[in-house]
């Protein structure tokens, strides 16, 4: 199974042509005139009106439907610090999913010398070569930097820059998670701020999703993060950052089997089988399992609920209840872009997850349904889509290819930054635009 997945992903990759993106006009370029517009000398006249108004690069140019992923190779996947030039197939993977379901150009940027002496990530360094690309792009993506540089690089170029800037190896996660578990609460008759959380990993998804969860209601004292070391408890020494310093726990837990004792949400971005059934069995009753490890997640499903969990998700698509990325990145860029948002702020992130939780809480009309019954021909053969409220322990979470997610993401996320205030460009009327998402994708179901 393995060498046969081997074989076909890297014919994929080299086959009819090496990659997986390339470069289509938008214009035609057929004839003399036609090249005339498009290169010498009618170029001259939209470079004269950016020259006189700055501004007008919105409307001459494609940079408002243009994002950048930018990738240091650091923290690449589940493969570690492998380099910008072994992360560009990932980079490239990301713009494909960028156009196919937002219809964003996005555009890979690895880059080398952004490294220090110990070959990882100088955070300056990153920080000067991305800001630098603002001229060029609507948005910046970040993608796969290993931590602790990773915070510094988005919290750094988050107030440089006038664009979107996001780091989806954090929020990704951290947004469709929530959702998920938005939902899931209330089908174990749980509040969100009773619940004592775990998370297993404290890297860039790890710190950011229990951050992102306390926002929203979790409360900071309910919560136990851990590392490859144990727990992150006050007083501990080895291995800290500022980042574990915010979350560290007055706990005795000292082992990830005794912080999961009596807790109701386990979250995992970690390392594979570090979970056993014992200790899913110690988990308070109704318990919620995120296990988002990739390929292997820290618990399989089946053991996981074996051993009594109520819920239970993972990474992966052969699972219910996938915490899948694109679910979120396309949708909350295509809002930022359309509004030409200055920002990804924490409300908009909100919204998105907010969005994702509320689409599937929602009756799903004939017209999606048919098209989730052949995109998950099993799924909906065992009901997993009907009701008023499909929600269900094995549907707390939309379908990456539910042609619903990315226009509602996309509406949700908009109308936060108008809100807030980051709006540059605001819509008149968001139903309508969302109407207009659904007609107009490249994926539209």
């Amino acid at each position: 199974m393995q060498q046969d997945l081997k074989a076909r992903s890297l014919a994929y990759h080299r086959d009819p042509a090496p990659g997986k993106i390339s470069v289509r006009p938008s214009k035609p370029c057929d004839t003399a005139q036609d090249l005339s517009l498009a290169y010498t000398p009618g170029v001259a006249e939209p470079c004269n009106e950016i020259h006189a108004d700055i501004e007008k690069v919105w409307e001459y140019t494609g940079r408002g439907n243009m994002v950048a992923v930018v990738s240091d190779g650091t923290a690449v996947l589940g493969l570690g610090n492998i380099g910008p030039e072994a992360g560009l197939p990932v980079m490239e993977g990301k713009a494909v999913l960028f156009k196919h379901f937002g219809g964003i150009d996005a555009f890979p940027i690895c880059v080398r010398n952004v490294f220090g002496p110990d070959g990882r990530t100088d955070a300056a360094k990153l920080i000067e070569v991305t800001a630098a690309l603002e001229p060029t792009f609507g948005g910046i993506n970040l993608e796969d930097i290993g931590a602790p540089a990773c915070f510094e690089v988005e919290a750094e170029l988050k107030k440089r820059m006038g664009i979107p800037v996001f780091h989806d190896d954090q929020h990704g996660t951290a947004i469709i998670s929530l959702a998920g578990m938005l939902n899931a609460l209330p089908l174990v008759g749980k509040a969100i701020g009773d619940v004592r959380v775990v998370v297993n990993g404290a890297g860039a998804a790890g710190i950011a999703c229990i951050e992102f969860y306390i926002s929203a209601g979790v409360r900071r004292e309910n919560v136990i993060i851990c590392d490859s070391k144990g727990v992150v408890y006050q007083g501990r020494r080895e291995g800290m950052t500022p980042q574990k310093e915010r979350l560290a726990s007055p706990t005795k837990a000292r082992t990830l089997a005794e912080a999961m004792r009596g807790a109701d949400v386990f979250l995992g971005v970690s390392v594979a089988n570090c979970v056993t059934r014992d200790m899913v069995a110690a988990m308070a009753p109704g318990a919620i399992v995120f296990a988002m490890a990739n390929p292997v997640p820290e618990v399989y499903p089946g053991e996981a609920l074996a051993a009594g969990a109520a819920i239970v998700g993972t990474g992966r698509s052969d699972f219910p209840n996938q915490v899948n990325n694109v679910l979120g990145f396309p949708g909350i860029f295509r809002g930022a872009l359309d509004v030409r948002a200055r920002d990804i702020t924490e409300s908009m992130k909100l919204a998105a997850a907010l969005a994702l939780a509320e689409i599937a809480r929602e009756p799903i009309a004939d017209d999606v349904l048919g098209y989730l019954a052949q995109a998950y021909p099993k799924d909906a053969a065992a009901g997993m889509f009907a009701g008023q409220c499909p929600v269900k322990p094995a549907y707390v979470i939309p379908k990456p290819f539910d042609p619903r997610v990315v226009p509602r993401v996309a509406r949700r996320v908009a109308e936060a930054a108008m809100l807030e205030g980051i709006a540059r460009k605001p819509l008149a009327d968001l139903a309508a635009y969302e109407q207009d998402l659904r007609a107009r994708l490249p994926f539209r179901g």
